[in-house]
């Protein structure tokens, strides 16, 4: 309890955000900055659960309906279907709703005015973009930070999508190449209703360590529909989603790197993690297999070969064995930091959730599901309750590609229960969320197809 009230007190204001060298910024999770809105952690909690379950839903539209997502992490159009690459100036009309955003914010210095913005990271997504100056009349929602102007930056450029033809994802109508003025437009839709409408742009990124300074393509937002996605807190979403190795606008794509690496603050957390590019701080000890997808380029797939609850295999069912057990090079397993608790097959699921009750010892389940979860045990004063460890190999079974899970990874309290953290879903694929992922190193290596864990790396 001392850490959950040590974290709804603290002063945002009071955030350290010590220098950075090039390619590192500063993340924070984004219930440090949200929790005001909040009486206490545990309506906190729910209201990350609720934002979870609908990222969770929307997978599973994309994933149900088959659609190929392009480099540019939007739907293809089918096969002989044409559309103009010029109009006249109106924004495009999107394809698809795009994932709700992240659950961690990372700190960026942007233009030659250096504006200190926050943006929402988020590896279910692939446009970088923020709130831009002079908006569109009442367009632009009110942030505690100041806006980026882009008239006063003197390193800010303008896309011309004539002259830069391939920079400008026109292949989907997401974005669109105007008649007058050469913008390079977009329009981007998100789950609950929120809009971002601009164009694409350039500016630097400044590092404060070695100032350094980077140029990226970003979407310029000069309207943003309301909806209650967007808030003050932060000025935008940057795209973390798997680098393509043409097109896309993604922080990996558009940095090159092969090399993405961060360690996600712990529930508890009041202190500043990292995430970086070309180079990480964490040990390669443990390994999965990162699995290339052609109709969702841009999510990251792993190879789950087989879980264990203690020592308990749990069987994959016969659907479930093509995707995870077989490599057919589709993936049965997506490693998000968007969604926070993991989710399993619901026929799977049932077998895991039923071993992991056997395997506790000594502690009063509760009988009535609390919301979501169905297997919640009841917290006594003064007790520290051990809850088995759950053990997730990649590839093969080896202790080199073991992923073991204990106590605040397997469990989530909330409402004086500790709750089994892994919910089921109605679809043949697993999602690794960041409940299990908090304090670990992730290393995301493009170029040799791996993803890295470091325990307890923050």
């Amino acid at each position: 309890m001392d850490a959950r009230n040590r974290f709804m007190s603290f002063d945002t204001t009071n955030l350290l955000d010590p220098p950075r060298p090039s390619y590192t910024f500063s993340i924070y999770s984004r219930a440090l900055f949200e929790k005001s809105k909040f009486k206490d952690y545990d309506s906190l909690l729910e209201s990350k659960l609720a934002r979870s379950e609908a990222r969770a839903n929307h997978f599973a539209t994309i994933l149900e309906n088959g659609n190929t997502i392009g480099a540019n992490g939007t739907l293809a159009r089918p096969h002989g279907t044409h559309e103009s690459k010029r109009d006249k100036g109106k924004f495009p009309k999107t394809t698809r709703v795009h994932l709700v955003e992240g659950e961690y914010v990372a700190t960026f210095t942007i233009g030659s005015e250096e504006t200190k913005s926050f943006l929402l990271i988020d590896t279910g997504s692939d446009l970088v973009w923020w709130q831009c100056k002079p908006c569109r009349p009442n367009k632009c929602y009110s942030q505690k930070n100041p806006i980026y102007d882009s008239t006063k930056s003197r390193t800010y450029r303008q896309l011309d999508c004539i002259v830069e033809t391939s920079s400008c994802q026109v292949a989907s109508k997401v974005y669109q190449c105007t008649e007058f003025g050469n913008q390079c437009l977009y329009d981007y839709k998100y789950v609950e209703g929120s809009i971002t409408k601009g164009w694409i742009a350039e500016d630097v990124i400044t590092f404060y360590l070695d100032l350094g300074r980077v140029r990226i393509l970003f979407g310029c937002g000069i309207d943003q529909t309301s909806g209650t996605q967007f808030n003050g807190e932060y000025s935008g979403i940057a795209g973390i989603g798997r680098r393509v190795l043409k097109g896309g606008y993604s922080l990996p794509s558009q940095l090159e790197a092969d090399i993405m690496a961060m360690c996600l603050p712990g529930t508890y957390s009041t202190k500043a993690s990292t995430i970086s590019f070309h180079t990480t701080p964490f040990k390669k000890t443990t390994s999965a297999g990162l699995l290339p997808n052609f109709r969702f380029p841009n999510f990251y797939f792993v190879n789950l070969y087989k879980i264990f609850i203690n020592d308990k295999e749990i069987p994959f069912f016969p659907s479930l064995s093509r995707n995870f057990g077989n490599y057919d090079m589709t993936g049965g397993c997506i490693v998000d930091t968007g969604t926070i608790m993991s989710c399993f097959p619901r026929d799977f699921h049932t077998v895991f959730r039923d071993t992991f009750r056997k395997e506790v010892r000594g502690i009063p389940m509760m009988e009535v599901p609390l919301g979501a979860f169905d297997t919640c045990y009841i917290e006594e004063p003064g007790v520290v309750p051990t809850f088995p460890v759950v053990k997730m190999y990649f590839g093969h079974q080896s202790p080199d590609n073991l992923l073991l899970l204990q106590q605040l990874r397997v469990v989530v309290h909330i409402r004086g229960l500790f709750c089994l953290a892994f919910l089921p879903w109605d679809q043949n694929v697993a999602i690794i969320g960041n409940h299990q992922l908090q304090g670990v190193g992730l290393t995301f290596d493009t170029g040799t197809d791996t993803l890295s864990f470091d325990l307890d790396a923050c």
